[in-house]
């Protein structure tokens, strides 16, 4: 798969959790790419979490832009 390619499966996967309520809690970054932790909580208050390495630099440019609109967009 090309790297343009991989790409674009990592940002829809980022945009698949947003869209589903998820908001970026952690990151952790290292040399083999960027673990990226969401978090969405449901009306009773429990936690749904989920995690996506990803590997690109691209996709890790892209979900940095995603959490500084995510900040902007809190009260």
């Amino acid at each position: 798969m090309s790297e343009y390619q991989q790409f674009l499966k990592e940002r829809d996967l980022v945009d698949y959790y947003i869209r589903k309520g998820f908001q970026i809690k952690t990151i952790t970054e290292n040399l083999s790419g960027a673990y990226v932790y969401f978090e969405k909580k449901d009306s009773n208050g429990a936690k749904e979490t989920e995690t996506i390495h990803l590997l690109t630099p691209a996709a890790r440019k892209y979900f940095s832009v995603r959490l500084i609109q995510q900040q902007n967009c809190q009260p």
